[in-house]
């Protein structure tokens, strides 16, 4: 199936590249939180290691996941949905070979490679590719898979691993890499030993992992720490697991509403992900309760400036939350800084708030923002995923009408963001 294709399924057979919006508007009432991306990816990816059925529920309708899906169909999986459930039936796969264009298209593709090492001793892939946002090398995620018993094999095109099987052993991670904790969970589940992982990264997505992997009947302990222990198994079985709710498409809807001095209830949404950001929309003003799976927030009186805020790993605050919050400091009663210590390239969106009248300027690797009053709609371009997003909350903050293009790094990422928002009040809707 062709990109194009996957493009307009999604889009109910309509292509469509643009969203309009006319903002100032506050978004006002009550919305369903959809399943994590990042949460299903490395999911998805680890179906591979069983020889049998795994239904995901809660996962969300994204280019992401049907990239992902047309990969394991390229692998020998039998993929379908069913409503919110994503149906994988992975026990035909062999040879270990992707060869998909959506590889390219989809960072998360590396995940795949510690999956087919455990079930297929070989992983041969394209480099993977994704949003625009920094180099995001993969040296750690190899490093560790050698230190299983993997041999790697580096091509102009591509990479190649090889090993025959997969041994237990204790890697440290000198910095605590999302991707790189996940490849190495995956490539220990059946490998022969004890895998010792330290320094692991502990991101929700990263206990979601480990608990899906255990519910198929692996033997993973610390979860939730920075050190692992992976005993492996011989094999796993079928399994049915319920997605968290997306923390991230979270944030970005509490900035938006932030940011048009809304009033907004988030439900299915765990705010124990979001202490971080609730604590810093609660410092600018923004009045916020949690209670069970809801978030509650008027955002009338949010409008204070953030001196400095700092990207780093999970508990800090999340480097997919920062064009957004950028976007709300844009408003701000005074002057805020932004240290992004993630990716390089996570300011590509500040020439685009410029053109709607932010001020905004960058510093290395800081942005420092100093409020206006009012933002004016305008023609502006996403380039990335999160970036996108955040184009739109400032389309919905603007005075006047803004025409949004580029929106299919968007659909990358969040099911329908123009029915969310809609549901929320807001004048907004896809143009040809």
């Amino acid at each position: 199936m062709a990109y194009t294709n996957v493009w307009l399924e999604l889009c109910g057979g309509i292509c469509v590249d643009r969203i309009q919006i006319e903002g100032n508007v506050p978004l006002c009432g009550k919305i369903k939180v959809q399943g994590a991306k990042n949460g299903a990816l490395p999911i998805m990816a680890a179906a591979v290691l069983h020889r049998g059925m795994t239904v995901i529920k809660n996962c969300p309708r994204i280019l992401d996941v049907e990239y992902m899906s047309e990969i394991l169909r390229e692998l020998g999986c039998l993929v379908w949905r069913e409503d919110s459930a994503l149906f994988i039936n992975a026990e035909n796969v062999d040879g270990g070979i992707v060869r998909s264009e959506y590889a390219t298209k989809l960072r998360a593709s590396v995940i795949l490679t510690g999956s087919l090492l455990g079930r297929c001793g070989r992983a041969v892939l394209p480099y993977p590719g994704g949003c625009t946002i920094g180099m995001r090398p993969i040296d750690l995620h190899l490093k560790a898979l050698t230190q299983m018993g993997a041999e790697v094999i580096s091509a102009e095109d591509g990479l190649m691993l090889r090993t025959q099987k997969m041994r237990g052993s204790t890697i440290e991670f000198p910095f605590p890499s999302v991707g790189a904790t996940e490849n190495a969970i995956l490539g220990a589940v059946l490998a022969e030993g004890i895998t010792v992982l330290q320094g692991c990264a502990v991101e929700p997505e990263i206990e979601e992992l480990c608990r899906f992997l255990c519910e198929k009947g692996a033997c993973i302990s610390g979860i939730g720490s920075t050190q692992l222990v992976i005993s492996g198994v011989k094999k796993l079985k079928d399994s049915v697991h319920r997605l968290m709710s997306d923390r991230i498409v979270a944030g970005t809807y509490l900035l938006a509403a932030a940011g048009t001095r809304g009033s907004i209830s988030l439900y299915d949404v765990c705010w124990e992900h979001l202490r971080y950001l609730l604590r810093t929309l609660s410092d600018a003003g923004a009045q916020i309760s949690a209670e069970g799976s809801e978030i509650h927030m008027d955002a009338k009186q949010a409008v204070y400036p953030v001196k400095c805020l700092v990207t780093r790993p999970y508990p800090g605050f999340p480097t997919d939350l920062q064009s957004q919050m950028m976007v709300f400091l844009s408003r701000a009663r005074g002057i805020s800084r932004i240290e992004e210590n993630m990716f390089e390239s996570r300011f590509q969106i500040v020439e685009e708030l410029k053109r709607m009248g932010a001020d905004i300027e960058i510093e290395g690797n800081c942005a420092v923002i100093r409020g206006v009053s009012n933002l004016k709609g305008n023609f502006v371009r996403a380039r990335e995923l999160r970036g996108g997003a955040a184009l739109v909350s400032a389309a919905l903050m603007a005075e006047g009408r803004t025409i949004l293009s580029g929106t299919e790094y968007i659909r990358r990422g969040y099911e329908d963001i123009v029915r969310d928002y809609t549901q929320l009040g807001a004048d907004i809707k896809e143009t040809g």
